[in-house]
Formats: structure tokens, C-alpha cells, sequence
């Protein structure tokens, strides 16, 4: 398993070299996406009014305050990612999103959109909402503030990581690997135990 440290916008090429377990640390910029906006960008057929050629998505719903006309964090973590999972191939095929950083993993749909257009799943553990905000060094951009706190955001960061690679462009996936590793461990364990 490698690191990698990686300034986005990310290149195809970038994403198609990290494997599942690898670590990756981001510098740049992300942009928050969630439910509303993206119900907003694919079942209402708005176009997202920023660019995210090479994007990196986290899925959150960031708590800020509003200071002289623009924002500042308070507390950013991130949400789980399934519920989102129909959204991923729209990200990745009409607006050339690279990856998706969340908890939980995705689902099926996520999977062959990576494959087919050279994206990754960055898992991040859940509850570290307080080490994600400092991490990110400035809120550079909201886009559809009536969807607060589900807005579009761009978050400058640095040293954002250790993210894992949880899924990757070759169709592995993390969650599918554990998944079985366990299934095999709880058939050994059900015949020790003579169940």
C-alpha cells in the first residue's frame, strides 16, 4: 500500500494509479456537496454554477457562521455516503468529478462509474469532524445558499488526510473485502463453536 499526496484538480492519471488501502493526502481545494444540491443538479436538471473538472467531493452539510459577507467554519464533518450512491455517475460522466470522499462506502453505481471514468472513493473516519476542520484552511466559495446549509461549497485545504482509498477504479472495494474476510472468520468461529 502506498501514499500518495495529491493537489487537486485531480488527473485521471492520479486517480487511476491509487489502489484500495492505499493513503492519500489532499491539498487545494474540495467542494462540499449533499442531498439538496444534488437533487437540485440531477433531478431538477440545474448544472452545478461552479466547475468540477478533477473535483474532489466531500459529502457534508457544514456548520458556519456568516461573517462580513462571506463564511467561516465552525464544525465540518462529513455524512454517510450510500444514500447518495444514485448521484455518482451523473458527478463523474457530465462533470468529470474524480472523487468522492465520505464514510460508509457506496453502493454498486458508484463502483461502475469509477471504473468507467477513472474516479475513487477517499473514505474518512466517521466522528472526526473536528480534526476535518482543521484541515480545511478557508471557505473560498457557496453556491445556492437558499439550500443552507446543503450549499455548494469550496473549502481550501491542506494536508487533508489520511484518507483511505476505499474503492477504487479498477472496481475493488474495501467494504466488499472486509465484508468477506468476516463472513469466512464467523464460519470458523460457528464451527469451534459447534453451532
Amino acid at each position: 500500500m502506498a501514499e500518495y499526496r495529491l493537489t487537486t484538480p485531480l488527473s485521471e492519471e492520479d486517480v487511476r494509479k491509487l489502489k484500495v488501502g492505499d493513503t492519500v493526502f489532499l491539498e487545494g481545494t474540495i467542494f462540499g456537496i449533499r442531498d439538496a444540491n444534488l437533487i437540485r443538479m440531477f433531478e431538477h436538471n440545474v448544472p452545478p454554477p461552479v466547475d468540477l473538472t478533477g473535483a474532489a467531493c466531500i459529502h457534508t452539510a457544514p456548520n458556519v457562521r456568516k461573517v462580513n459577507g462571506g463564511y467561516e467554519k465552525v464544525c465540518i464533518g462529513t455524512t454517510t455516503s450510500s444514500r447518495m450512491d444514485r448521484f455518482t455517475p451523473g458527478l463523474m460522466g457530465q462533470y468529470g468529478v474524480r472523487a468522492i470522499i465520505g464514510k460508509a462506502g457506496m453502493m454498486e453505481a458508484s463502483m461502475e462509474a469509477m471504473k468507467k471514468y477513472g474516479g475513487c472513493y477517499l473514505a474518512i473516519v466517521g466522528g472526526a469532524a473536528s480534526w476535518e476542520t482543521e484541515k480545511i484552511q478557508a471557505i473560498e466559495g457557496v453556491w445556492w445558499e437558499d439550500l443552507m446549509p446543503e450549499a455548494i461549497w469550496k473549502f481550501r485545504v491542506r494536508d487533508f488526510g489520511p484518507l483511505i482509498v476505499a474503492m477504487d477504479s479498477e472496481g475493488n472495494n474495501m467494504y466488499y473485502q472486509v465484508k468477506a474476510r468476516a463472513r469466512h472468520k464467523l464460519a470458523d468461529i460457528y464451527k469451534r463453536l459447534g453451532v
